[in-house]
């Protein structure tokens, strides 16, 4: 594949980019996943906590309702949508996974789309390529997950493809403090591709043994990446008291 010129995105990837749209809302995402941000909220308090114009508050609004986490309350105000707090609730979210995304490739209905995985391919093969320094975390999670949800609509087994989707949705947010470095998500990126050739040769029984290889991988790398934050906050933390004393 010929590597695009000056990092420049897919043609599938290109998209507006406010930066500063970025940072409000994952200061949202993460206001909400701490229970600083009650179940339901107007637009004018939204307005009033983050400093924002109508017209940016808007644009982020519209972003997590296509997100599926918040969704307009009849006639006035905003209800947030469940989504995954406890950490336990995420890890036991990939044991889920380990049971449905590779028994989903060996369903007796699964059926290749083609065009569609091709595109996967080619969105993973330029985060390789250098793309995966470019993409902001909510971006990153967008097409990995993205690649997953592809992957599973080839069985048309509707129960596989709408439990993928729900536990996508309400594990966005928690994903966001459990991301990988770039360095080690660029290797999870290298698998993907992997597992892509794997079904576009038609190798379903080794596309689903590696993606329960895959998934077993990851849940561990992020199980360690979580534990490292945390260490280093608890560092941090103990340094700041001690330049205090």
């Amino acid at each position: 594949m010929i590597a695009k010129p000056d990092g420049a995105l897919p043609a599938a990837l290109e998209a507006p980019s406010f930066d500063d749209d970025e940072q409000i809302y994952l200061q949202i995402a993460d206001d909400r996943l701490n229970g600083r941000l009650p179940e339901r909220i107007t637009e004018n308090e939204m307005l009033r906590r983050y400093d924002l114009t109508r017209a940016r508050l808007a644009r982020i609004l519209r972003r997590i309702t296509n997100e599926g986490w918040i969704e307009r309350l009849p006639g006035h105000g905003w209800a947030f949508l469940p989504v995954l707090t406890s950490l336990q609730a995420y890890e036991d979210s990939y044991r889920f996974r380990l049971l449905i995304e590779p028994a989903a490739i060996l369903e007796p209905r699964f059926t290749l789309n083609r065009p569609a995985l091709e595109r996967c391919r080619e969105q993973q093969q330029w985060l390789v390529d250098g793309g995966i320094w470019e993409v902001s975390d909510a971006k990153l999670f967008e097409l990995n997950s993205g690649m997953h949800e592809a992957i599973i609509e080839c069985c048309q087994n509707s129960f596989f493809i709408d439990a993928l989707r729900r536990i996508d949705r309400v594990r966005r947010l928690i994903d966001y403090r459990q991301m990988l470095d770039r360095d080690s998500a660029v290797g999870r990126c290298r698998e993907h591709v992997h597992l892509l050739d794997l079904l576009l040769a038609d190798k379903r029984v080794e596309a689903s043994e590696f993606m329960r290889q895959h998934l077993t991988e990851l849940s561990t790398l992020k199980t360690a990446a979580r534990d490292k934050r945390q260490e280093q906050a608890t560092a941090d933390l103990r340094g700041k008291r001690a330049a205090a004393e």
